[in-house]
């Protein structure tokens, strides 16, 4: 099946990146040619991007990566959607010169280039890459709808309860991602169109499994989502998540085990609680990490802790209350900047996770059926806390996050709680069951493997490639 070529388009950010790279794994166990597109913006920082690369290209040959030319470092743009805009030109010029691909998989966030990809070959079939929630994206197209009914923005409303078609629960208007808190600011405009135009695609693919959020699904599927339009195929091909090295520092994809994991064989199963706050989360001012830090201490828990900084591992007790350390000591280890995330939450010594509620930690952990504490930050994560936690219930809300400070009594008891209480142990067996569900969905007959099938199908015969047969499909594997 050579000659099935598909394209993938990612934005150059570690949440986006990493599924993106998974999927394209994925469709080179169903024997499709993979091509990845990296563009990068000369102002960012790039080097957790290219060190990821490296890492990810060295572990797999197949992969094909192709790094599109920057725009120029004078270029500005005055928003973060307009940086996705100046891609579209370097996308086209690929293309143009490049004629093999049979279908181009796009993040989301690079929905200018249906409209140019229509007008310069209307047989290459775009799909949009939904790496959030398939709850998240049921909100999101039904906002451009939303937008003509409301006339303030959702910063002017508090916690005004907000109601989207399949979400579990009216999401507090406090919640909806600052970039569209502000209907007068360019990026709300933009993302209107945006969420406008996914419909229009060949199909949508979202990381996410049927089980975990029919609601959702439900609700698009009924069209609840994009009243009086035709919505674009749905198919739910996740969990994807990577337990070989997604992440990346200056020892990722070295044959060394990393020391958090050689600390974990130490401690007893589904002792520790696992503190982690994602690539762009968790570089918390010194008097948040003082009080996690009282809190954790004086909770008498086992816990795993990242913090995200810059100082050397031999100086971290300087960003932690005196003597932490020492009185810590053979329960509880700090970890400066970077853990095997997967293989943490993976490891039976873990039994809790407080995490910032990023789309690829929250699968992460339900893969490992690992209960988490939320403590959403930025982005879509707090709508990701109201499913975690109100409709999925295999997550506590960490109270105090929407103050700007968590203080270390709320700490000391949500741990406690999640990790001794009879109701943090029925949590615990709910994310248990979900880890079942995933496994499920994923295994040959389940509902993402099927899916994985007719997007396949669809993919490879909707752009004229060579039509898969039948055996090559239901042979592959993944999960």
């Amino acid at each position: 099946m050579g000659g099935n070529e598909i394209v993938l388009f990612p934005l150059a950010a570690m949440g986006h990146l990493n599924p993106m790279v998974e999927l394209g794994k994925l469709f080179l166990r169903q024997g499709l040619s993979v091509t990845i597109l990296i563009l990068q913006f000369p102002k960012f920082d790039n080097n957790p991007i290219n060190s990821y690369i490296d890492t990810v290209s060295a572990a797999n040959s197949a992969l094909s990566f192709h790094r599109l030319s920057s725009p120029p470092s004078t270029v500005e743009a005055p928003t973060f959607i307009h940086h996705f805009r100046l891609a579209i030109p370097q996308l086209q010029d690929y293309l143009s010169c490049n004629s093999s691909a049979t279908a181009l998989v796009l993040d989301f966030f690079f929905d200018d280039a249906i409209d140019v990809i229509n007008k310069m070959n209307p047989r290459l079939p775009c799909y949009f890459f939904f790496p959030t929630s398939a709850s998240n994206l049921a909100a999101f197209l039904y906002l451009p709808f939303l937008h003509k009914e409301l006339t303030v923005s959702f910063k002017d409303l508090g916690d005004t309860p907000v109601n989207f078609p399949g979400f579990p629960s009216p999401i507090p208007a406090f919640d909806m991602p600052i970039r569209i808190s502000d209907r007068s600011s360019e990026a709300y405009k933009a993302m209107i169109v945006q969420f406008d135009r996914l419909p229009k695609s060949s199909g949508i693919i979202v990381n996410s499994f049927r089980a975990l959020e029919p609601k959702a699904l439900a609700a698009i599927a009924a069209g609840l989502c994009t009243p009086g339009r035709t919505m674009a195929p749905i198919y739910c091909v996740g969990p994807i998540t990577s337990m070989d090295g997604q992440e990346h520092n200056e020892t990722a994809g070295s044959e060394r085990r990393h020391y958090s994991l050689k600390w974990l064989d130490g401690q007893p199963r589904g002792s520790v609680v696992f503190l982690c706050f994602g690539s762009m989360g968790g570089a918390f001012p010194e008097a948040q990490i003082l009080e996690i830090a009282e809190g954790l201490e004086r909770s008498g828990q086992r816990f795993m802790w990242v913090v995200r900084g810059s100082l050397p591992e031999e100086d971290l007790e300087a960003v932690l209350p005196e003597g932490f350390g020492e009185r810590t000591k053979g329960r509880g280890l700090v970890v400066n900047w970077w853990a095997p995330q997967a293989a943490v939450l993976g490891h039976a010594a873990v039994g809790g996770f407080v995490t910032h509620c990023g789309w690829n930690s929250a699968l992460e952990s339900i893969v490992a059926g690992v209960a988490m504490i939320a403590w959403p930050m930025y982005a879509e994560q707090r709508m990701n806390r109201v499913f975690l936690v109100e409709e999925a219930n295999i997550a506590a809300e960490m109270p105090g996050y929407r103050d700007g400070l968590v203080r270390s009594y709320e700490v000391e008891e949500k741990v406690r709680w999640l990790m001794e209480s009879s109701g943090g142990k029925e949590m615990k067996a709910r994310a248990a069951a979900v880890r079942e569900r995933a496994k499920a969905a994923m295994r040959e007959g389940g509902s993402s493997y099927e899916d994985m099938v007719k997007m396949v199908y669809s993919l490879t015969t909707a752009g004229g490639g060579e039509r898969p047969t039948a055996d090559l499909l239901l042979s592959s594997t993944w999960g």
